[in-house]
């Protein structure tokens, strides 16, 4: 862990040089397709969930299916049944959203991506499902396994030191053992199987199964989250850098990185340098932009020259929402007039933090937002605020820029390297809460401050974040890897 933390301490966000794939020398986040062609790809996906679940790797996962499928290659998603964080290891506590009818058929998944053609959704939407089958077309849902104990069984169970055995008992994995009994008979049409993300190790370890089996190459998105990088020790880092998830990186035949500090940790970890692709993400403003400030500032009942601080993301400690309170607290208590309007699921951490924390009346609690909703929130903000530990890129990010927002951000992971601090957005220490408190302060007391960040921001977006270049970058990485497979097979 600490060879992994120097690694990072080291990335001072510049380029770097070495034979990192894809990396161009007047942006570190734009992907160069390599070449284009019309032959259809099958791809086997293997995802933890996919929508209407919540999470930036299930709606990255999705995005990229679809653009595969704009472009006339068929798309096989594996994944769980869960929607819900929880029900990857624990039974639905409340109704929600759900696939399946009454009788257990199968009930129409509609997924739209904007600008992708209506023509090609017949290759994803609508999907036939089927609980723990193979009968459907496009999408392969499994049941997560559920019993008394399970957390306390499994836990015990992967003590034994054999990586793949680990990789299928981690408790925080959705278990589906039909999936990985079907990884091992499928026989339909695979050119290539993709997986995300860390930590969830066992649907990635059924895509490995797969293309061992089939002689197809396997590629593999992480999304490593890294933590603090002046913290050896950091909680973050070991969650996602732990031995079965470092065998699993060290397996794939090329592996996605969003930024040059995931690129410097996962060399720290063993991956060769000439299976690095250097990616980044992307955003369409057209997604994100053109919602009602007036009318939404109205709603949340906030003055015409309130200042708000936006916050979009699972609230949790992890994602920076008890720090972002804290540090307003403190501002609060100098007579700072400002407000916080916090938006997203709300995890268990940050709901025992709640119960506790005193001004609640200078807070706006949305919980989920619509696609609309999230239109107009980016308008009602003045600045958006994501001091988080566990962002491999912080997607979210682009979005506030796309609306000429600044970002806040903490000197950690993918955030620290995506913002230029004092050029697009303002950097704070990792849990530097009397820090994050200053950089706020300095956010909501100068007008002219958020609005050169912001700008600054925005015009980065067009140049350096197009979803189209991402997107290509990973078929033609895919296409890559399948002909040097044949060249060599």
């Amino acid at each position: 862990m600490r060879i992994i933390g120097r690694a990072i301490m080291k990335r001072g966000g510049t380029a770097v040089d070495g034979p990192y794939k894809s990396i161009v020398p007047d942006s570190p986040f734009t992907g160069i397709p390599n070449r284009s062609t019309k032959q259809a790809l099958h791809v086997a996906q293997f995802v933890q969930r996919f929508p209407p679940a919540l999470g930036g790797s299930e709606t990255y996962t999705a995005r990229l299916c679809a653009y595969l499928a704009a472009q006339g290659d068929r798309v096989d998603v594996w994944t769980s049944t869960a929607i819900e964080l929880r029900e990857m290891w624990g039974r639905s506590t409340s109704p929600g959203p759900s696939f399946l009818s009454g009788r257990g058929e199968p009930s129409p998944l509609t997924f739209n991506v904007p600008n992708v053609p209506s023509d090609s959704e017949a290759s994803l939407s609508p999907l036939a499902v089927r609980e723990g089958g193979l009968g459907g077309v496009g999408l392969h849902r499994y049941t997560p396994l559920h019993f008394p104990a399970r957390r306390y069984l499994l836990k015990a169970l992967s003590l034994l030191p054999h990586r793949r055995w680990q990789c299928l008992t981690v408790p925080c994995n959705p278990v589906c053992p039909q999936m990985w009994r079907d990884a091992w008979t499928y026989n339909g049409p695979l050119d290539a199987v993709h997986a995300t993300a860390f930590p969830y190790g066992f649907p990635i370890a059924c895509g490995l199964r797969l293309a061992r089996r089939r002689g197809v190459p396997f590629l593999l998105t992480p999304f490593l989250h890294l933590g603090d990088p002046h913290d050896p020790y950091d909680r973050t880092r070991r969650q996602y850098t732990k031995p079965y998830l470092r065998w699993l990186l060290n397996q794939a035949d090329r592996v996605f990185v969003q930024t040059h500090t995931e690129c410097d940790a996962a060399v720290a970890l063993g991956v060769a340098h000439e299976r690095l692709v250097l990616q980044g993400l992307g955003v369409n403003p057209a997604e994100c932009t053109g919602g009602n400030r007036e009318t939404v500032r109205y709603e949340w009942g906030v003055d015409p020259t309130e200042v708000v601080v936006g916050h979009l993301a699972n609230n949790s400690a992890e994602k920076g929402t008890v720090d972002l309170l804290r540090a307003a607290e403190r501002l609060w208590a100098r007579g700072e007039r400002f407000r916080v309007v916090l938006a997203g699921p709300e995890m268990p951490n940050f709901r025992s933090f709640w119960d506790t924390f005193g001004p609640k009346a200078h807070v706006t609690r949305l919980g989920r937002l619509s696609e609309t909703q999230k239109l107009d929130f980016f308008a009602g903000i003045d600045c958006f605020a994501l001091p988080s530990r566990s962002d491999s890129f912080g997607l979210v990010l682009l979005e506030a820029w796309a609306n000429a927002k600044p970002n806040l951000v903490y000197r950690a992971g993918g955030p620290a390297e995506l913002i230029r601090d004092g050029t697009d957005g303002l950097h704070a220490a990792c849990g530097d809460v009397n820090e994050l408190a200053a950089q706020l302060g300095r956010l909501v007391a100068d007008v002219e401050l958020r609005r050169r960040l912001g700008e600054s921001g925005r015009s980065r977006v067009t140049r350096e974040f197009r979803w189209d270049d991402k997107l290509e970058l990973v078929r033609n990485t895919i296409r890559s890897a399948i002909a040097e497979r044949t060249d060599t097979g």
